[in-house]
């Protein structure tokens, strides 16, 4: 039976949920919004599965030579403006759809939770564009994806690092027709505080629509926008954003997030896409400011994958660790801020505003060198 004794050794990934036998485990929020296993011993035989299975537990260090590396951005203007860095996304995802496959995602819910699942047509990949700064629920999506791979049918699955490893996990066998792919991650913040922001913002309103990563003013100076139901707005530039204050301090992200166990320039995905910071240091003629991705190619299917797109995009092959040095969270883990304990205790009984004015408004010199990094990301 798998015990979390150290919640920085589960990043939440559905893996042992998933493939229990007897469905005794389930996904439970703690106090912190986070997502740990929850057993029913009562109704557990003690088969081993869940701790045999476990990508942190077990890890699989997907080892092999530097991955090839471009920056890139897709060609449909429409769609890279819609996305939050060169829109490459869709063109995988629609490739992969036209061969008669599914394409696996995180999207916002009709409470603006964020979920996994599946598009089967074009139109609907426009719900998995835009960055949803909260880990999915993955729920069911790993037993769907094998249900669609047993059929013969090709998935693209895309995650967080640890969502992929989960997957890798639970199938336990290689499919050919499997495509995977990663994202650079900085880390996951917490649910409840995501939760507490939309109703600070909603006042009474119903939100109908929320971007984290709006590019209206440009690639280097999004926002978090939020519609309402009676036409109004919310708008502002991630620089002032509250929510964009709490993650980029990393004051409330998972706790596995400050030890990643999947921080690695090799990964077990086919490919990983990112931004590509630091564009203007090595491809400045690319950085028009409507979004460049860091593409990084891992395995020949992905190579595959992307000569098969490529004449959709503009693209120049780039040094991996050159990229990389511009983006460090492809393999250091985010620190763990001495404050962190005290923000998430308050972030469970105080107002979110509040919440901020304790730990931001009365700190100009944290805010300060939150927009310091943000222009030597850009510049």
């Amino acid at each position: 039976m798998i015990e979390i004794r150290n919640k920085k050794q589960c990043n939440g990934c559905h893996a042992c949920a998933s493939v229990c036998p007897k469905q005794c485990i389930t996904m439970s929020a703690d106090e912190e919004g986070f997502l740990y296993p929850k057993i029913d011993a009562a109704a557990c035989t003690n088969c081993g599965l869940c701790e045999k299975i476990c990508p942190v537990l077990h890890k699989n260090n997907a080892g092999g030579n530097n991955p090839v590396s471009y920056a890139a951005y897709n060609t449909d203007e429409s769609v890279r403006l819609e996305s939050s860095s060169g829109g490459l996304f869709t063109l995988f995802a629609t490739a992969i759809i036209k061969r008669g496959g599914a394409v696996f995602g995180a999207s916002f819910n009709e409470r603006f939770e964020v979920v996994h699942t599946y598009a089967e047509n074009v139109e609907e990949l426009a719900k998995f564009r835009g960055s949803k700064y909260v880990q999915s629920t993955i729920g069911d999506s790993y037993k769907q994806a094998e249900t669609f791979l047993k059929q013969g049918r090709w998935v693209l699955f895309t995650g967080t690092p640890c969502q992929i490893g989960g997957l890798y996990a639970y199938l336990k066998k290689e499919y050919e027709t499997l495509v995977t792919q990663d994202i650079i991650c900085h880390g996951v913040p917490s649910p409840l505080v995501w939760k507490k922001y939309l109703q600070y913002h909603a006042r009474g309103r119903k939100i109908i629509s929320a971007r984290c990563r709006d590019k209206r003013d440009g690639w280097s100076s999004y926002r978090y926008t939020m519609v309402y139901d009676n036409g109004e707005e919310y708008s502002e530039l991630s620089a002032n954003d509250m929510m964009s204050h709490m993650f980029l301090s990393n004051l409330c992200l998972r706790p596995s997030c400050y030890d990643c166990a999947f921080k690695t320039k090799n990964r077990q995905s086919d490919f990983t896409l990112a931004d590509y910071w630091g564009i203007n240091a090595e491809h400045p003629e690319l950085n028009d400011n409507k979004g460049i991705n860091l593409l990084l190619l891992h395995t020949p299917k992905g190579i595959r994958l992307f000569e098969e797109i490529q004449t959709s995009t503009v693209c120049r092959q780039t040094d991996v660790d050159k990229a990389i040095s511009h983006n460090p969270s492809a393999i250091c883990s985010s620190p763990l801020p001495k404050k962190r304990t005290a923000f998430m205790r308050d972030a469970r009984r105080m107002n979110f505003g509040k919440l901020h004015a304790k730990y931001y408004t009365k700190r100009p010199k944290l805010l300060g060198y939150l927009a310091a990094i943000k222009r030597k990301l850009f510049h």
